[in-house]
Formats: C-alpha cells, sequence, structure tokens
C-alpha cells in the first residue's frame, strides 16, 4: 500500500480534502505575495452598522440623506462606498428599525 503525505481525515469526503488542500495552498501563496509587515485589516462592519444605528438613536427626528450620513459619520464618500450604506440602511428598514419618509431619506421609526 503506498503512504499518503496527507492522509484524507476520517468522515472528510476527498473532494472535501481536496478542497482544504487547495485553500491551505492558496493560503501560502497570497503570504508569500504579502509585504513582510503586512497585517490584514480588521473586519470593521459590525463596527459600522453600530455607528449607523447610534446615529440614528442620538438624532431620532432627523431625516438622513446617505451622503449626509457620510458626513456626519466621517466615512468615505465615494460611489462604492455610498452604495454599500445605501444597502445597509436597506436592511435596516426592512428590519423594521428604519423608516422612509421620501425616496433616499432614512429616519428612525418610533
Amino acid at each position: 500500500m503506498p503512504s499518503q503525505a496527507n492522509p484524507p481525515k476520517r468522515g472528510v469526503s476527498p473532494k472535501a480534502d481536496r478542497e482544504g488542500a487547495e485553500l491551505a495552498t492558496t493560503r501560502k501563496v497570497i503570504d508569500s505575495l504579502a509585504p513582510p509587515d503586512y497585517e490584514p485589516a480588521p473586519a470593521d462592519t459590525a463596527t459600522v452598522y453600530q455607528r449607523i444605528v447610534t446615529a440614528f438613536n442620538e438624532h431620532p427626528e432627523k431625516v438622513f440623506r446617505v451622503r449626509d450620513l457620510h458626513e456626519h459619520l466621517g466615512l468615505p464618500d465615494d460611489e462604492p462606498s455610498i452604495n454599500v450604506t445605501r444597502s445597509r440602511l436597506g436592511r435596516l428598514v426592512r428590519q423594521g428599525f428604519l423608516e422612509q419618509p421620501g425616496r433616499g431619506r432614512y429616519q428612525k421609526r418610533t
């Protein structure tokens, strides 16, 4: 019986084992290409959501446009960032936290 360098784990399909090995190889390649002092940026999505919610909690009667909210929070004002915030605000509307008193306007639901 030939010896295997990385025998499959018990209960793991051969396909899943191959995909795991491919992911490990990809990680090694990415790490080798990154500068030695590279630190990945922290995932701050929850922080941005919290800042958005806090802004609406601090100003419950204020109606924000997305660009005004970005200015208020000190967020970048490029189109991709604006679109991400629109998507986040849309989720908060669907969840019942915000309401839209007009197109492109958002306010805390009272």
